[in-house]
Formats: C-alpha cells, structure tokens, sequence
C-alpha cells in the first residue's frame, strides 16, 4: 500500500483540525467522511477539496463507510464513541471491511468500563490502533523533551516533576457542557491531555509509556465561573437552539487540578502537576508546560506565540478564531500562531498514524494507552468527590462514573 484511504467519522470543530494537517502528510488522502450532520459533512467534504486533502464521498451509515477505506480517524462526541467502535469492529470481524488502522480522539471513553468495551471490540476485531493525543506531538514539546534528557537528565539526572496546562473559556458545542453526554465537565474532556503529555515528558525516551507506574492520585473539582447565575444563563441561551444545558441544577465542574504520583524505571518518585480550566479569559487557548529536573528547567507557553498583531479601538470587526482557538478579543495585543496545526501536534501525530499504519508498525500510544489516561482521569473525579488521595490500581474504578457524570454533583 502506497497511499493510505483514510475515512474521518465526525464533521465537528476537531474533524476540521485534522483535514487541515492532513495536507501536511504527503502519503494520506481523505477520501470519506462519515457524520450525523449532512450539512457539517457537506461543509468539512468541501474544506478537504480546498486544502488538497481528497474528494470525500459523504456517509450516513458509519458500516457502508468503514468498507470503503483502509483506516478510519474517529473524531466523534463521547456519547457515542461505543456504539459506533462496535459497529466498526463488527464489520471487520465479520470480514466486510479491512482496515489497516484505527486511530481514535481523545478524551478515549467516559468512564472506565466504556473504555472497556470500546477496548474488547477493537482487540477482538483485530484491528491496529492508535490513541489521537495531540499533545504527545506537539513540536515545542517533542523538542524540548529530548533536550531535557540529552543534555540535563543524561549529565545531572532525570526529571522529577511535570506541570501541564491547558485553559480556555470553553467549549464550541452544546454537549461538551453536559456531564451525562460528555462524562464529567473540563477535567474529562482536557485534563487527558494534560496527564499525557506529563506522563511523557517524564518517560525516558527509549523507554514505552508503561515504563511509568501510576501510584496515587489526589485531585480537586470545582465550577468558579459558568455555575453563576448570570453565566448560567448565559450558556441556557446560547445552546437552546441545540439542547438544554442547565448549570443551575446539573452543573459540570470548569477547572480541575490533581497530583499524580508515578514510579519511574529507576525505582524514583516523579509527579505530574495537572490543571485545566473553561474559565480562563484570556487571549485564547492557552498551554503551558514546565519540567523540572536536578539542575535544569524547561518551559513552555503557546500564548507566547510566533508573534503579536495589535489592533485599535477603531478596528471592530466579527468576532472569530481567526487568530488563535478559543479567541476572546479582536482588539488590542493578541499573540498569534502561524500554523495552529502545526504548533499543538496535528500535523505530526496525523503523519506518524498514517506511516504506523502503512507499515503495520504498532504506535507508541494505542488505545491500551487511552484507557490507562481513563483510568487516571476516573481516579482524579473519585478523589476529588472524597477529599482523598486515591491509590492505584483501584479495582472500584472499573464501574465508577463520576457524580458529575450522574447529574448529582453540586459544586462546593
């Protein structure tokens, strides 16, 4: 195989950053999408011709598609993510489709047991796999980690300890916002990445992830901003047009923070500091990450940005994303990114999957990996919930969904 045919399931916000840094990956074509939405498949359909990506024929059975390509990215809301795995997976075992690879977005389930299933369905298929953690590829990151272990670790010792970061004002859709559909509130939906990319960072470079072992996990929850009246208003009328999200009486935490502990190969103690937020207003997206070893440092700040551009208050155009994600301002000194796809890892995590695939090589992050962040992510909202450190493994973590999840969770 030369070219891989690659079928994107989902036409939402995250589905159009993949069809952007596919035009970066020289050996991939798009040539399906499958959606719920014909008009937002329609849309992303015609995007992927603009950029030189593929012609994608348009999908409404998810089964019909999977027979159609070699590899499938599944971009997909996480309320829906087990039923269409199944259907995947069940066309390949039944020999109705071939696929070469099946690479999946974060957050990987909502809760552990769905993890689970999504897990046996895929392994029982027999299909390769990858878990889509942007952040693993991120270029700052990627870099700046061999340089901590090539010039600091290998000279004065490894790292010991990891702060991750990402923040925003919050989510594009409607179910995002909604702990029964999306499994908990900001700590489920972008905590993951900021566990990965501390787990990374803190592995030794010629070692798998595994080589760190999870001990304990301590964590906190809380809605600082979008449980207030007016802010819970706020989001009523904004997604009414779509579903009902009520902040007053079902409110998702916007900022989580947790401690983990892990054991390197050494038999040493490192940890990963965690934060995230929906109630951070700022430029935009913002992402840090520092590390931390014996005699070195490193850091790093997207909203430091490539550059800035600075407009007056005579300058008051429509309100968009054309200058960073999560954009909050159109006046004023805004940094910028160049190539967005670029700087927060799409373009290299969508050209490694594709090679992995092509070769019938196994990625260093598959789904196993997807659902050990789960699983982590799981022991933070049962920390959180006890006001406990939680010790892993922890067997009750396989059937846990957290209160936010339920719609019980109440912010203290």
């Amino acid at each position: 195989m030369q070219r891989l045919r690659v079928g994107l399931v989902g036409s939402g916000f995250v589905a159009r950053f993949h069809a952007q840094a596919f035009a970066s990956v020289r050996d991939a074509e798009i040539v399906a999408i499958a959606s719920r939405n014909s008009q937002s498949a329609r849309e992303l359909a015609e995007f992927c011709i603009a950029q030189g990506v593929g012609s994608p024929r348009v999908f409404q059975d998810l089964a019909e598609m999977v027979r159609e390509v070699d590899a499938v990215w599944l971009l997909t809301p996480n309320y829906v993510r087990v039923e269409q795995i199944e259907t995947i997976a069940n066309e390949v075992h039944a020999g109705r489709a071939q696929l070469t690879g099946l690479a999946v977005e974060k957050p990987f389930a909502r809760n552990l047991g769905e993890a689970r299933q999504i897990l046996s369905a895929v392994n029982e298929a027999g299909i390769p796999n990858g878990y889509l953690e942007n952040q693993l590829f991120a270029p700052s990151l990627v870099r700046g980690k061999e340089l901590v272990w090539r010039r600091g670790a290998e000279i004065v010792g490894e790292p010991y300890l990891a702060r991750c970061a990402e923040e925003h004002s919050g989510p594009h859709r409607a179910w995002f916002w909604r702990g029964d559909l999306q499994g908990g509130g900001v700590l489920n939906d972008m905590m993951c990445h900021s566990i990965a990319a501390g787990w990374f960072v803190l592995t030794p470079p010629s070692l798998p992830l595994t080589a760190l072992k999870p001990l304990r996990v301590q964590a906190q929850i809380a809605c600082l901003k979008w449980a207030r009246p007016e802010y819970a208003q706020k989001l009523r009328e904004t997604y009414a047009h779509e579903m009902e999200v009520d902040y007053v009486n079902h409110p998702a935490e916007d900022y989580a923070a947790a401690r983990i502990t892990f054991e390197n190969p050494n038999g040493n103690h490192v940890m990963v500091e965690a934060s995230t937020s929906w109630c951070f207003v700022g430029a935009g997206l913002r992402l840090t990450f520092e590390v931390l070893g014996p005699e070195y440092m490193m850091a790093i700040n997207t909203l430091a940005g490539e550059g800035t551009v600075f407009f007056s208050r005579e300058v008051q155009g429509q309100a968009g994303e054309d200058i960073v994600e999560k954009q909050n301002a159109e006046q004023g000194l805004m940094p910028y990114l160049a190539d967005e796809a670029h700087a927060y890892g799409y373009i290299a995590e969508n050209r490694y999957f594709t090679q992995c695939f092509l070769k019938g090589e196994t990625p260093f992050c598959t789904l196993d990996y997807g659902a050990r962040i789960t699983e982590l992510l799981m022991a933070c909202y049962l920390s959180a919930e006890r006001g406990q450190v939680v010790s892993l493994p922890c067997p009750e973590l396989e059937h846990f969904v957290p209160a936010v999840a339920r719609g019980e969770w109440k912010p203290q």
